[in-house]
């Protein structure tokens, strides 16, 4: 599921560094050494944010439109974009040839760890 919410970057002018906050999310907080990192540790700060809320059942805070989010230069705001993926185990029933089984039986493997591998790795 995709989430978007207003971040405001505030601008270190003593190293060049950026602290996010998001100030729909209390307690989410990241920091960037230059702006690209920047950019990038605001959608993984607020990816664990959600997902921890998730983990939790807790409900997500709307987000607030840009034009009521504020900041002065050198600080800005912008949005950040965060893809959850929905974690939880689902059962599916799998057919294969039987002397594969065998091999999955003997060997000690998790069929369920194989694929979930083998899927990563193609749907990348």
């Amino acid at each position: 599921m995709e989430h978007v919410y207003p971040a405001l970057f505030h601008y270190n002018e003593d190293d060049g560094s950026y602290t996010i906050t998001f100030p729909d999310l209390p307690g989410c907080i990241s920091e960037g050494k230059n702006l690209a990192n920047a950019m990038y540790m605001a959608q993984s700060g607020l990816t664990q944010w959600i997902e921890y809320h998730n983990d939790k059942k807790l409900e997500l805070p709307e987000a607030s439109g840009m034009d009521t989010v504020k900041a002065e230069y050198p600080h800005f705001v912008n949005l950040v974009r965060a893809d959850v993926k929905d974690g939880r185990a689902v059962k599916r029933t799998v057919s294969l040839p039987k002397w594969m089984d065998d091999k999955v039986s003997q060997s000690g493997l998790s069929l369920s760890r194989v694929l979930q591998d083998a899927l990563t790795q193609r749907l990348q």
